[in-house]
């Protein structure tokens, strides 16, 4: 399988040198950009139907996880996944939520955990991670 490419809009190099691409569901995906073989989304109801594999996590906006045993399972399996898959995290706006479990992926690949909100915010969206409590979540995550 062959990985995002870099630069891509969205795509978010971890230091491990895995790609994960963040997303917006509100905006439609570009018909000439590649899918991915997997993708965790982020939201507070059932994700739209899509022809890939996915994981659905219970998130509600401006909000986190309803439950985080279940989401740091979801996202070490993306982490892993990303190693040699093409991976997607997404939410409606592709901000907050997947801002914050991008900053967690960025944890899980060595990133520190109080670097990881400037990390992804450097590398993926300057308004990533939108809550003071999803920030503390991403805190707490390493």
């Amino acid at each position: 399988m062959e990985p995002w490419d870099e630069g891509a809009a969205g795509v978010l190099r971890l230091p491990s040198g895995r790609l994960v691409r963040g997303r917006g569901l509100r905006r439609p995906l570009d018909p000439t950009a590649p899918v991915p073989t997997y993708a965790v989304y982020l939201l507070g109801g059932p994700p739209p139907a899509v022809s890939w594999e996915f994981r659905w996590l219970r998130w509600p906006d401006f909000r986190l996880p309803k439950d985080r045993a279940d989401a740091r399972a979801a996202l070490v399996e993306a982490w892993e996944r990303a190693a040699v898959e093409r991976v997607e995290v997404a939410c409606g706006g592709g901000r907050g939520r997947t801002g914050t479990a991008l900053a967690c992926l960025a944890v899980l690949d060595g990133v520190p955990a109080e670097e990881a909100v400037a990390y992804v915010r450097a590398g993926y969206d300057r308004h990533a991670v939108e809550t003071p409590w999803q920030r503390r979540y991403v805190r707490r995550f390493g």
